[in-house]
């Protein structure tokens, strides 16, 4: 049960402390379960007793009023609930004193205001242990959209067109999981530092990427989806202000996003980066995107996967149109990227901005390598990028050929459509 879940079988006549529970819980949900946690020892166990606290809530709420300070409320609650159960099963010990302790302190806490903006250590560790290794990526997105982020298991369903069981189950699964591996409720040491934040940062942008383009339904874009990986992001970069590449993601999450109101018309079809409004795009946050790369690179450890995609995203947001973008210095930097991360979608990308820096026929070349190694197989993007490069030199029938098969491979539906008449000849 989530918080969605429980306001969800509410009377109608608590509407206004169920919209105070869910707000809490979206904002300040990392805080509570993370406190929890480092007190009752088993992140299961921690989730289960706030939840049972929003029970309580939209109980207590309507007819006492919501507390000024409701996050401190929520987590008094559940620690007294902690306390219940363990004098029940007769565990008085070291843990129950402690958090008698912290309950006597909390008290004077309950009368000033919650800060949300103040972030601590127990947030850092729920973001480690949400994204632990042991853990699939699925689970991994799950957990942290959950209980990181606040959502319910409904908007994450929605916000990954799967069944709202089958992420209540990943859910499930995913803190069996952890309980079995005993993973600490702690910041990794030192010598796995880069490793488990690098795992941190791609479920991160994994969550960022389906907003900015969904792998398939009905929709191009997710935007609302966007928002919460944003918003971690800045919560990690709060959290681990010295390390460049949390910096140099929330740069390359707010430079795209700053394109966000431009890729899509009035009837949501897809519009590509050439026939963009650059007057749409949105300037605070290309701005703030700037600031955090300026950031990362001040941090003086050189550039990293995310702060060289950043990198590029700047160059575009600064460009005003596309003939004005300086394709030279992206190419450059997809090549420095290419070095540092090699991948065949970075490969794709160079050679799509090779098309626009020295043309299309040294462009296609690269395609065709790529498309003869069968790395690419099955990935829509490069006989759709073949098909723009075949058309521009003027090999119109080659062309269709490419969209036609691109359209075939694509899973999102508006996309598919967009080939689908770039197959016909349709789109110029």
């Amino acid at each position: 049960m989530d918080a969605h879940d429980v306001t969800a079988r509410s009377a109608p006549a608590e509407g206004s402390a169920e919209r105070a529970v869910a707000a809490v819980w979206r904002i300040e949900s990392a805080r509570i379960v993370g406190t929890l946690t480092r007190m009752v020892g088993d992140f299961g166990l921690a989730e289960d007793l706030a939840q049972e606290a929003l029970v309580d809530a939209l109980r207590q709420w309507p007819v006492d009023g919501v507390p000024r300070n409701a996050a401190a409320w929520l987590t008094a609650v559940a620690k007294r609930k902690a306390v219940d159960a363990w004098r029940r099963r007769e565990r008085l010990d070291d843990r129950l004193a402690l958090i008698a302790h912290d309950l006597e302190r909390e008290q004077a806490e309950l009368r000033d205001p919650w800060d949300p903006d103040e972030v601590d250590d127990d947030v850092l560790r729920l973001i480690f242990i949400a994204c632990h290794p042991v853990l699939s990526r699925e689970a991994q997105v799950a957990l942290t959209l959950r209980v990181v982020g606040g959502l319910s298991s409904e908007e994450i369903a929605r916000a990954f067109l799967v069944p709202t069981a089958t992420v209540q189950q990943r859910i499930v699964r995913a803190k069996k999981t952890l309980a079995a591996a005993h993973a600490p409720f702690e910041v990794p040491p030192r010598d796995e530092h880069a490793q488990r934040l690098g795992a941190v940062l791609g479920v991160l942008y994994l969550v960022f990427n389906e907003a900015h383009a969904a792998s398939s339904g009905p929709e191009w874009m997710r935007p609302e989806l966007s928002e919460e990986a944003i918003r971690l992001v800045r919560v990690l970069a709060a959290l681990m202000p010295r390390e460049p590449e949390v910096h140099g993601l929330l740069a390359l999450m707010e430079l795209t996003a700053a394109r966000f109101p431009a890729r899509r018309d009035a009837n949501g079809e897809p519009v590509l980066l050439a026939d963009q409004d650059r007057g749409r795009w949105d300037r605070s946050r290309i701005i703030r995107g700037r600031a955090a790369l300026a950031t990362a690179d001040g941090l003086g450890r050189g550039r990293g996967v995310y702060g060289l995609q950043a990198a590029i995203a700047e160059c575009h947001a600064i460009a005003a149109s596309v003939d004005d973008t300086d394709w030279d210095r992206i190419v450059l930097l997809y090549e420095a990227l290419g070095r540092l991360a090699p991948s065949p979608v970075v490969e794709l990308n160079r050679a799509a901005a090779v098309a626009m820096a020295t043309g299309p026929a040294s462009a296609l070349r690269i395609v065709d390598q790529l498309a003869a190694s069968g790395a690419l197989r099955g990935y829509h993007l490069l006989p759709a990028t073949r098909g723009e490069l075949l058309r521009r030199l003027g090999r119109e029938d080659e062309a269709r050929s490419e969209f036609a098969v691109a359209a075939g491979i694509a899973g999102n539906d508006r996309e598919r459509a967009l080939l689908e008449r770039k197959a016909r000849g349709a789109v110029s």
